[in-house]
C-alpha cells in the first residue's frame, strides 16, 4: 500500500484519527502578490485552464503560487515537488507527494518538520482527501522522530483552480469543506502563508 491507495474511510480507520469538518480557513486575511508574479499569473492561468494533465497544471500554476508564498514568508521554508518521502512501508505511508513545505536548512534534502503538504488531484478533490491525510500522518510521524514535532500539520489537495485545505492536530483532521477559487489568488496566497507561519510558531 502507499499514499495513492488511502481513501478517507480507511486512514480515518487505520490510523484511529477523529475527523471533523470547519471552514477554518473562512475569514483569513489575504496576501497580496508582487507585481512580478501577478503579470506571470495572468499570463498562464489562461494556459493553465486548457492544461489535460496534472503535472502541466502543476508546473504552470500550482507551483508558482507555492514559490510566491515561499517567498512571502521571507523563504523560511523549502519547496520539493515530486520527492519520495518514505516513513512506513509497513503502515502504507510511503510514495511520492506532488508538493512538500519543510522547514529544511538545505533545498537538497527533506528534512523536519514537514508543515505542509499539497496533492495535485484533476476532477473530485474529495478523492484527493485519503491520499493527502495519509501524507500529513507521516509528516507527524516524520518530525516526531527527528524531535521536532510540531502542533499542526497542514495539507492540501488542489486542481490548481479549485483548492481544499485540512489541518491535523493529534489525531484529528479537519477538513475544510469550502473549495476556494484560485482567483482571487490573494486568498489562496493569504490561507498558505497563514498556514505556514502558524506551523513555524513554535519551532
Amino acid at each position: 500500500m502507499a499514499y495513492n491507495n488511502f481513501t478517507l474511510p480507511e486512514v480515518t480507520e487505520r490510523f484511529d484519527l477523529t475527523l471533523t469538518g470547519s471552514p477554518f480557513c473562512a475569514d483569513l486575511p489575504v496576501a497580496a502578490p508582487s507585481e512580478l508574479f501577478s503579470a506571470i499569473f495572468q499570463e498562464w492561468f489562461p494556459l493553465a485552464q486548457q492544461a489535460r494533465s496534472e503535472k502541466a497544471k502543476s508546473e504552470l500554476l500550482i507551483s508558482p503560487v507555492l514559490l510566491e508564498v515561499r517567498k512571502l514568508v521571507h523563504n523560511s521554508v523549502e519547496l520539493f515537488s515530486g520527492e519520495e518521502f518514505s516513513v512506513d512501508r509497513e503502515r502504507g505511508l510511503n510514495g511520492f507527494c506532488d508538493f512538500l513545505l519543510s522547514k529544511s536548512t538545505t533545498p537538497y534534502i527533506i528534512q523536519a518538520p514537514v508543515v505542509m503538504l499539497v496533492e495535485a488531484k484533476r476532477g473530485e478533490l474529495d478523492l484527493g482527501l485519503g491520499q493527502c491525510i495519509a501524507e500529513m500522518v507521516a509528516a507527524q510521524i516524520f518530525n516526531d522522530s527527528k524531535h521536532k514535532a510540531i502542533p499542526i500539520v497542514y495539507g492540501s489537495v488542489t486542481s490548481g483552480r479549485a483548492w481544499q485545505f485540512l489541518k491535523l492536530e493529534g489525531k484529528n483532521v479537519t477538513v475544510d469543506a469550502n473549495e476556494y477559487q484560485v482567483t482571487p489568488v490573494e486568498r489562496i496566497l493569504g490561507i498558505l502563508k497563514w498556514m505556514i507561519e502558524g506551523s513555524g510558531s513554535s519551532i
